[in-house]
């Protein structure tokens, strides 16, 4: 028996600690209440000392170094009544109180759950046990009437950790807890009572020595990490950047003529070179005309004017795929005039990058 327990503390204490560590930086602080189940320890006098299951409680403060790994050190209490009936008709009643402080040392892990990190651990320390017990002998066992014990004896004591956490995503740093402990206090403990018996006016000193004391306590708690910071707040998506406004460039032309001035050609220089440092999606060159001649010839002219401003932009070395012409004859008069009128501001091209 006794090494079964040994193997699950080993094991508690030796999992291999493949998941990443959950960290907790600071000074934390925990409680914790439950169940606590009580083995029947043997006595070095025969048979065996029969605590119930009782209550166990405790409380913690303790610090953690951000990568997983954390220290505490813990208050504990269990309480059991003491109880049962031997083959002799002995009738025995009282409690076992037992109160502990431990050093621990704990490893949290992210296990890829955000609202669950398991954790083990174990703890070595010092308890102190509180034997109030009193037997009631059979007066089949005569002359003997019975036994008291009341007293505190300490040992050496060791526990094994096993948990899981559950952060509460509205309280930075609170998370609820619930946990396995197996509590052991493997040394014998000796405590003194008084036997009486029948017709002795005083008792007789006798002891209880019980040979090792295990405990399986079932615990749900509360934990407060001090130095856990708020979740940061979700950025807001970034603004849709506005569109670029469109940046425009007039060339104009002689009469009658689809030919480039010196002029001309130094101005869609400009636009070219300024249509490498603008992100654009396309080009717009748009021809025009006076009112001089016949709409039809006009026509002709204005797209005559956008072809040859297309290719000195493609010989600037803008992208032939990314312009668009087209040709308005004498219609989008930028000065407006009657017909037959030769106006040099409506002989025109304009580039309009956007």
């Amino acid at each position: 028996m006794r090494i079964r327990y040994a193997v699950l503390t080993t094991a508690l204490l030796a999992a291999p600690m493949a998941a990443k560590a959950q960290p907790i930086q600071g000074l934390y602080v925990g409680a914790g209440a439950g169940y606590n189940l009580p083995e029947n320890p043997s006595l070095a006098s025969g048979g065996e000392m029969k605590p119930q299951g009782g209550f166990v409680g405790l409380g913690s403060i303790g610090y953690g170094l951000g990568n997983g790994f954390r220290f505490e050190l813990e208050g504990d209490y269990r309480y059991a009544k003491l109880g049962g009936t031997s083959t002799l008709g002995a009738v025995t009643t009282g409690k076992l109180q037992t109160y502990g402080v431990l050093a621990n040392a704990l490893f949290d892990m992210d296990i890829g759950v955000p609202w669950l990190y398991p954790y083990i651990g174990g703890g070595v320390g010092y308890a102190w046990s509180a034997v109030s017990r009193q037997t009631i002998l059979s007066p089949a066992s005569a002359p003997f009437l019975g036994t008291t014990f009341n007293q505190t004896q300490g040992n050496f004591a060791f526990q094994a950790i096993g948990g899981l956490s559950f952060p509460i995503p509205n309280v930075p740093g609170l998370s609820l807890t619930t946990e396995y402990r197996f509590f052991g206090i493997p040394g014998s403990e000796t405590f003194n009572g008084s036997l009486y018996v029948a017709g002795r006016p005083a008792p007789l000193p006798t002891t209880l020595k019980p040979q090792g004391q295990y405990n399986h306590s079932f615990l749900l708690g509360v934990r407060y990490a001090f130095n856990v910071a708020p979740p940061p707040v979700a950025a807001p998506p970034p603004a849709a950047p506005a569109p670029a406004p469109a940046r425009s460039y007039l060339v104009f032309f002689d009469w009658d003529k689809a030919t480039l001035t010196d002029r001309a050609r130094q101005i869609i220089k400009d636009a070219a070179d300024n249509s490498t440092h603008v992100q654009y999606t396309r080009i717009e060159v748009n021809g025009y005309t006076d009112t001089s001649g016949s709409p039809k010839y006009n026509q002709g002219l204005s797209v005559r004017r956008a072809q040859a401003v297309q290719a000195e932009l493609v010989k600037d070395g803008v992208p032939q795929s990314a312009i668009a012409i087209q040709g308005f004859g004498d219609t989008h008069l930028l000065v407006p005039t009657g017909p037959g009128v030769r106006e040099p501001q409506n002989r025109r091209v304009e580039i309009i990058i956007h």
